[in-house]
């Protein structure tokens, strides 16, 4: 891959991520605008306040021991609901976590958008009747539900719809005490590194055992749109070659093929007779050269400058050949004049690489990791919109080099620890420096 394509690819997954995170953002602070102007903390009951219930009177000592206590619960209690999340996926009760999943979002949209809706009816004097809200709020809730988790609808439509629960669920966290709301969003950073990166953590359990079984975790995660590119003709049988095969064939194939980070390593002796025959005009069709197949990531397709024999052609390498990850061992007989490695492996490696591939994979983003980020801009828009600015843009950087590990490692990394510290990091220096420098310049008619 070259550079330029390299740094398009790149690019455009950033974007893909990046822009709604950025609406989820901009959702959670206008609503935090508009329905708690004065950035009063509205009394709410929580799970994150269990422990200690933060007063405005309580003393420095008691609010960030009381806020350490409610952090501590909170993320046992995440890790023990997430551990039950694994040990249900370990006994396949897939059906029972889906339906799950889809009872929690119905509560969501209609529970937690219903307040929200009600809210903004009453701040800003929308006339309703009851039945007509209730109804159109049931429709909302129930076509969310379906979106999301059993139904095929356009991927905008789900798209939507995980941002709308993130703001909804991002809006309500920021109803919390500032203390807690700022140690909670720490203790939950330092929760991810453990969970996704430790061998023993659930995060990283649960992705290990859908790997294992190619299957996808019954959750709340957000997936790009994987980018159309285009493919030369390849085969589309891993037995049988057809050159003459359509792009729409291949294509059609190969959307069906797992993405990158669920490739597996296969390994067994290929059968020692391996050999098709192919029709002459196939062959003679196809034009085998060394320049109208390049090598493709980890896979390749080598063939030399002469041409087969008419009506003969060396076997694909089946796929019980063995498949690593920096590069393709295939077995063809001695002696042949071509070299053709696994097929299935070049088709894996376009659908996830990305390269002369029809899909390229897509990065996918939990939706806890838009709530907190919005929780964090959230409660710095209920001080300023300066410290809004300048979190936003914390966290888009630290988003972005997520990001760019995540092309170095290839491998599942946690989102919320880069971000969320240089958030509060920008959002101290800004609330504690930045803006009474401003404040100062300003009332002394240096700076407008």
């Amino acid at each position: 891959m070259t550079e330029g394509s390299i740094l398009e690819s790149l690019g455009s997954e950033i974007v893909g991520i990046v822009t709604p995170v950025s609406i989820c953002m901009l959702l959670v602070v206008l609503l935090v605008q508009s329905l708690t102007p004065h950035g009063s903390d509205a009394p709410v009951a929580s799970i994150a306040m269990l422990v200690y219930d933060e007063q405005p009177t309580d003393s420095f000592t008691e609010k960030l021991g009381g806020a350490m206590l409610n952090a501590l619960v909170f993320v046992i209690i995440v890790a023990l609901v997430t551990f039950l999340l694994v040990v249900l996926f370990y006994f396949r009760c897939t059906k029972f976590l889906r339906a799950y999943m889809g009872f929690s979002a119905f509560m969501v949209l209609a529970y937690m958008g219903g307040g929200v809706v009600v809210l903004l009816i009453q701040n800003f004097s929308i006339p309703i009747d009851a039945i007509t809200f209730l109804v159109m709020l049931y429709n909302f809730a129930t076509v969310g539900v379906l979106a999301v988790f059993f139904s095929k609808m356009p991927i905008f439509v789900t798209q939507g719809y995980l941002v709308i629960i993130g703001v909804l669920v991002a809006f309500w966290f920021t109803m919390l005490p500032e203390w807690t709301t700022w140690v909670l969003l720490m203790a939950m950073a330092l929760y991810d590194v453990v969970a996704v990166l430790l061998p023993g953590g659930p995060l990283n359990m649960l992705v290990e055992l859908a790997i294992a079984r190619d299957e996808d975790i019954p959750a709340l995660i957000y997936e790009a749109r994987p980018s159309a590119r285009n493919i030369a003709p390849m085969p589309n049988s891993p037995h049988s070659v057809s050159i003459n095969s359509s792009a729409t064939d291949l294509a059609g194939q190969a959307t069906q093929i797992p993405p990158r980070w669920r490739r597996r390593v296969v390994t067994a002796p290929p059968p020692s007779n391996a050999s098709i025959q192919l029709p002459a005009n196939a062959v003679n069709e196809s034009a085998i050269n060394q320049e109208t197949v390049r090598p493709v990531g980890i896979s390749a397709l080598r063939t030399e400058s002469q041409p087969q024999p008419p009506g003969q052609a060396q076997a694909l390498v089946p796929p019980h050949s063995t498949v690593v990850m920096d590069g393709v061992e295939g077995n063809s007989r001695a002696g042949g004049r071509s070299e053709i490695v696994n097929i299935e492996a070049l088709l894996d490696d376009v659908a996830g690489n990305g390269e002369s591939g029809v899909l390229s994979g897509a990065i996918k983003l939990g939706l806890g990791d838009f709530i907190f980020y919005s929780v964090l801009v959230g409660r710095a828009a209920m001080y300023d919109m300066m410290t809004v600015y300048a979190c936003y843009l914390a966290i888009v950087a630290g988003l972005g080099s997520t990001l760019v590990l995540l092309t170095v490692w290839r491998r599942a990394l946690p989102a919320l620890p880069i971000s969320i510290t240089l958030g509060v990091i920008f959002y101290l220096l800004t609330r504690f420096l930045v803006d009474p420098f401003i404040v100062n310049l300003s009332t002394h008619y240096v700076y407008f």
